[in-house]
């Protein structure tokens, strides 16, 4: 019996929004980035392990990570 699994990370650019930076100060566009590890059996990916995600500034680049809370906030 041959059985074939692993994980799978996706990337998925997110709805970004004008705000001040904290590290810059400027009132920058700033990117959300959702990051998803995924079980896969079979190339098949079934169910999502884990997620993360980053918000970025456009213009001073510094990225940090956001909880689930902070971003359902930012998306409302």
């Amino acid at each position: 019996m041959l059985l074939i699994f692993g994980l799978k990370t996706t990337h998925r650019n997110l709805p970004g929004r004008m705000a001040t930076c904290q590290s810059c100060g400027h009132f920058a566009r700033h990117y959300l980035q959702q990051r998803a590890t995924k079980f896969a059996l079979f190339f098949i990916p079934l169910f999502t392990t884990s997620r993360a995600y980053t918000i970025t500034c456009s213009h001073c680049g510094k990225g940090s990570t956001i909880n689930a809370r902070q971003k359902r906030a930012l998306l409302s």
